[in-house]
């Protein structure tokens, strides 16, 4: 597929966006820019990095691949007239990093004052940890949100890098994308926009300090409205070795499990019933399979939904016949989210490869002497392209 501007079919269509190649975060981040319409360029090293996957990088979707060596002068050159086009710069690198390659911020928006320079690290550019290592985890586990996750009173449990990264880090990361270009576009200056995880993830979790205000967290798992410390709120066992996930917080919705599950509980109101409610619906979910029970419940207001395997998931009635999961040359993947009525959002092109794009890509962002950069080895082609100039 060749490279050209202007393809996407999202709303952030003709917002053009370079990214400094990093992991998790930052490339998610990107992905939804790309999904969204703008058109994303992503400089990687030579060879990529260490967590380079290829094809299989879902994160890399989206935007083509441009290899340059930054420890060369005219290739950091090449990025600032990259950014001198660009309305957004994404980098995920240590605090410093970049202003040591000659890329920081005073250098970016002296090229181009309306640049939105957008940084996405673990812990913020400030901070007594700003320069210490990290990962998903260790953000959350500071934030007060890793300690109440669980229903396991023994010890916390933490969802893989999905709260941190993606949820405090690459979520936040795009909506601070979103308003500064929205400001820029009024003011005609851009700024830099700070994204830590821990301030995300911190954010993200308002509602664990609204329960704490109103005197609800007992600082134990299991014991909340929300974490398994209500039988009306909880998984449960299935005969099969699955499980479904119970969520009749309301009333009127609790009257509607109570009319389908096929068996008399106890007045949800007394508290002294909750052990036999929940032995009870322990005991009942263990008689049928996910599938008997997720036929039960279809359609009803019972909130009752079956936990469905990723890989199962893009064929489960509801999200298959919203498309929630397309195929994109042979690979089953998320779609572009959210939805938008008049410019909706496409997956423009499969994961590339490092510099898989490396010539049409500057070309097509303008870039002059691109066979001379590539001669240099400042900038390489996939496959070892160095022509002679």
């Amino acid at each position: 597929m060749t490279y050209e501007l202007g393809r996407g079919t999202g709303p952030l269509r003709g917002v053009k966006v370079v990214e400094i190649a990093g992991i998790g975060p930052g490339p998610h981040a990107c992905m939804i820019l790309a999904d969204l319409g703008a058109d994303v360029v992503r400089i990687d090293r030579p060879g990529g990095g260490t967590f380079a996957a290829g094809r299989a990088d879902l994160l890399n979707r989206g935007r083509p691949s441009v290899a340059l060596d930054l420890k060369r002068p005219e290739a950091v050159a090449t990025v600032l007239d990259l950014v001198a086009e660009a309305d957004v710069l994404v980098e995920g690198m240590r605090p410093g990093a970049i202003e040591r390659l000659g890329l920081g911020p005073d250098e970016c928006l002296a090229r181009n004052p309306r640049l939105v320079f957008a940084r996405m690290t673990g812990w913020g550019q400030a901070g007594a940890w700003s320069q210490v290592a990290g990962h998903d985890m260790n953000y959350v586990a500071v934030t007060g949100a890793l300690h109440g996750l669980g229903q396991d009173p023994a010890r916390p449990h933490f969802p893989g890098n999905l709260l941190g990264d993606f949820g405090g880090g690459s979520t936040y990361l795009v909506i601070g994308v979103l308003a500064a270009l929205l400001e820029a576009r009024v003011s005609g200056q851009g700024q830099v926009v700070d994204a830590a995880i821990v301030d995300g993830t911190a954010h993200l979790n308002t509602i664990a300090s609204s329960f704490a205000a109103m005197g609800l967290d007992t600082g134990r798992r299991a014991e909340g409205m929300l974490d398994g410390g209500v039988p009306w709120y909880d998984l449960y066992e299935t005969a099969d070795g699955r499980h479904v996930t119970v969520g009749a917080l309301e009333p009127q919705f609790w009257a509607v499990l109570v009319d389908r599950i096929g068996v008399d509980l106890p007045d949800r109101d007394d508290p002294a019933n909750r052990a036999a409610i929940r032995d009870a619906l322990t005991a009942r979910f263990k008689e049928r399979t996910q599938a008997e029970w997720a036929e039960v419940f279809d359609g009803t207001d019972a909130c009752v939904a079956p936990v469905v395997p990723l890989a199962e998931a893009p064929t489960h009635p509801h999200l298959a016949s919203r498309g929630t999961f397309v195929a994109v040359e042979g690979v089953t993947q998320p779609a572009p989210a959210p939805r938008f009525s008049r410019t909706p959002p496409s997956i423009g092109r499969a994961p590339a490869l490092p510099g898989e794009h490396t010539r049409e890509a500057l070309q097509a962002w303008g870039i002059d002497g691109v066979d001379a950069l590539v001669a240099s080895g400042a900038a390489v082609q996939a496959g070892g392209d160095r022509p002679e100039v």
